[in-house]
This record gives C-alpha cells, sequence and structure tokens, in this order.
C-alpha cells in the first residue's frame, strides 16, 4: 500500500496530477475506510508497463556462498536445505545456488530471484542464513 505522496514520487508524477487523474478514471486509486486514497504494487507494476503474474506462485530455495574455494560449503549448504524442506513438507519449484559476495547486488541469479519475487512469481523463498542472502541490511529485502 503506498500513500499518494510515495506513490507519486515512484512514478515520478505530483499528487495533484494523481488526484486529477483519479477524477478522470486515468489512475484510479483505492480508498481505505475514511475515503483516504492509497495505491497498490500492483498499480505500480502496472503502470510502469509490468503486468504481475497471475500463474501459481513457486517455492524457491537460494544458497550462496561467497567464494569458488567454499563450493564443498556450499553443497553442504544444498544439503541441509534439502533436509529441511523435507521435513517440512515444502514442495521446491526451483533451487538456486550461487557464488558472490553477499555485499555485490549485482549478482545475476539474486537479481533475477528479485525480480521474479516482485512480479509475484514467488510465494516463499527459503534460506538458509539471513547472511547466506545479502550480507547487511537484510530487514530492507524481507
Amino acid at each position: 500500500m503506498y500513500s499518494p505522496a510515495k506513490f507519486g514520487e515512484m512514478i515520478g508524477k505530483s499528487v495533484k496530477t494523481l488526484q486529477r487523474w483519479d477524477a478522470e478514471g486515468i489512475l484510479v486509486a483505492c480508498r481505505n475506510p475514511k475515503n483516504r486514497r492509497y495505491y497498490t504494487h500492483d498499480q505500480y507494476l502496472e503502470y510502469i508497463g509490468i503486468k504481475a503474474t497471475e500463474a501459481k506462485s513457486s517455492v524457491i530455495v537460494y544458497s550462496r556462498v561467497s567464494n569458488v574455494a567454499q563450493k564443498p560449503d556450499l553443497a553442504n549448504q544444498v544439503s541441509a536445505l534439502e533436509t529441511f524442506c523435507t521435513v517440512n513438507g515444502y514442495a521446491v519449484d526451483d533451487w538456486v545456488s550461487e557464488v558472490g559476495s553477499g555485499l555485490n547486488y549485482k549478482r545475476k541469479k539474486f537479481n533475477q530471484l528479485f525480480l521474479d519475487i516482485e512480479m509475484g512469481k514467488v510465494s516463499m523463498l527459503i534460506i538458509a542464513h539471513k547472511d547466506r542472502l545479502v550480507r547487511f541490511g537484510f530487514e530492507w529485502f524481507e
């Protein structure tokens, strides 16, 4: 849920423009019980030209190590995650493993994963530990 000010900032339009568009039916805002305008993430995706998927969402398991020398650790991480998913009854649709620094936000698989999450293609992301996803700022990604 985005306020008109936040939504306008995201799409580069003023609140006045959003109010006018709402009145003209160009981009109709949602309303809360107090009749305040708000916008959804799906409206944002539609505005920027991306249609959120209506297909079944996936369960993805993500594992990462920092360098090639740690490949045996990656295999151990995947094994532990397989056991975790089996014990908890998760039907995993895709396994994503990557070698790269947790401080590097230009990892190809990492970026594709977050694009899929934003598009609604991922219903659950399973990781061994939060620092396997990112080294710092996990709360922001969460």
